[in-house]
């Protein structure tokens, strides 16, 4: 045979070996741009706060709340890539009532909203510590420069995005870990505060709390869009080519996505994670006992006394670090459902003019920042089962994701997440209204 009939027919087999970690972290990102969602200025004011008021009694509610979003977040993302349809877009076209898609558009919308109060309060509150700028003007800051994260967003593409919702994410990571270095926890705590208990109706308030920070519903929204649109035009097909065809000149598998998405998701969650119990740690092992530390404010005053004024600065860069990542995918996730269920499609700069307005009345009012930032991952946790539910019927549904629908232990361990969810905001609800 002549060399080069050997060569030609060498060529596919080559084509067909697993992706070169170039190409595998070409996939990566989605779940990194959704995942700063876990890392928003509500996540540090809950787990700040439970730290300094019941040292490390909730550590596991953080343990289990990272372990239940690693498969929420692999379930939208899948949605989104296997259909090509968001979240909301899948639920809009099911729900065929308009009243009914009104309904929950509106629900949907009030997480949304909750959600870009904690960040935007988060930023005033971050940029008051470092330049003691007023909260109103700090709110405005940091509407101002997720506007201009959005221009750059819709300018340059989702990959120069995520680059800089990453670079955002490294400065959160290193300024909210610091100090567990430099004042680490007791490890016998540590141990301990993985066992289920609770200590009153506070600390389920700030379970759910901590847990509508963590598993957030708009991020269950977001992630499915950004999905789509990350790999729009690049899927080829349910199956890998058995052919010798090259995939990276025609399109990507979708079951090579979907391995590639359960990395991104699990880096995603690690980082998340980690941050998310360092914050708590940090707290429970520095600021418990101390008065004032249930509060933002309080708890940089602390670290700077206790610890040094260089990890209660990081401290704060973290702070507005996460404010200004996580406005930025809020406002997306809040486009998204509106696209998705009323059909409506508005400017992102427009939307974002307009849920900037009831930050800056709750920071003009004088309302407590860090007991806004609480109450306003509780609204987040009551917020849950409406897109968890549907996630979980709709990625089982055979009809719309085929063979790639959810195996049974799959759904089953959505179906308890779910309950566990639904039944502490049962028992808050109870607490609250019973005065417990």
């Amino acid at each position: 045979m002549p060399k080069d009939s050997a060569t030609l027919r060498a060529a596919p087999r080559r084509a067909t070996r697993p992706p070169t970690p170039q190409r595998l972290a070409w996939l990566l990102g989605p779940a990194l741009v959704a995942g700063v969602a876990y890392l928003d200025p509500g996540n540090v004011a809950s787990n700040m706060t439970a730290g300094a008021r019941f040292g490390y009694l909730l550590v596991w509610v953080v343990v289990l709340g990272n372990v239940m979003a690693w498969l929420i977040q692999y379930l939208s993302a899948k949605l989104g890539i296997v259909t090509g349809r968001s979240l909301p877009e899948n639920l809009g076209t099911r729900i065929r009532r308009p009243w009914a898609r009104r309904a929950y558009w509106l629900q949907a919308e009030l997480v949304a909203m909750a959600t870009d109060i904690a960040e935007v309060i988060g930023g005033a509150v971050a940029l008051n510590l470092l330049f003691g700028l007023p909260l109103i003007w700090g709110g405005l800051v940091t509407g101002l420069v997720s506007m201009a994260l959005l221009v750059l967003q819709t300018r340059r593409g989702a990959r120069t995005f995520e680059f800089v919702i990453v670079g955002l994410i490294v400065i959160i990571a290193v300024g909210f870990t610091v100090g567990v270095f430099v004042g680490p926890p007791d490890p016998a705590g540590v141990v301990a505060g993985l066992v289920p208990r609770f200590d009153g109706a506070e600390s389920v308030l700030l379970a759910a709390s901590i847990l509508g920070a963590t598993i957030m519903p708009h991020a269950i929204y977001a992630h499915s869009a950004l999905a789509r649109d990350r790999f729009a035009g690049h899927r080829m097909a349910d199956t890998e080519p058995q052919d010798g065809t090259d995939a990276s000149a025609t399109g990507i598998p979708i079951p090579r996505l979907l391995r590639a998405t359960r990395w991104d998701v699990s880096i995603a969650m690690l980082i998340a994670g980690t941050v998310n119990l360092c914050i708590l740690l940090l707290a429970a092992a520095n600021l418990a006992g101390v008065p004032g530390t249930d509060s933002l404010e309080g708890a940089y005053s602390a670290l700077e006394a206790g610890i040094g004024p260089v990890v209660a600065t990081l401290f704060a860069v973290g702070l507005l670090a996460s404010g200004l990542a996580s406005t930025s995918v809020g406002a997306y996730a809040g486009a998204e459902i509106m696209h998705g269920l009323l059909r409506v499609r508005i400017p992102l700069l427009a939307r974002r003019l307009v849920t900037l307005i009831p930050a800056l009345i709750i920071l003009g009012a004088g309302v407590d920042p860090t007991l806004a930032l609480v109450l306003s991952q509780v609204v987040l946790s009551f917020g849950i089962p409406f897109a968890l539910i549907p996630l979980i019927v709709l990625t089982a549904d055979r009809a719309l994701l085929g063979e790639h629908r959810n195996r049974r232990i799959t759904t089953a361990a959505g179906i308890a997440a779910s309950v566990f969810l639904i039944a502490l905001n049962g028992v808050l609800l109870w607490l609250v209204l019973g005065g417990g």
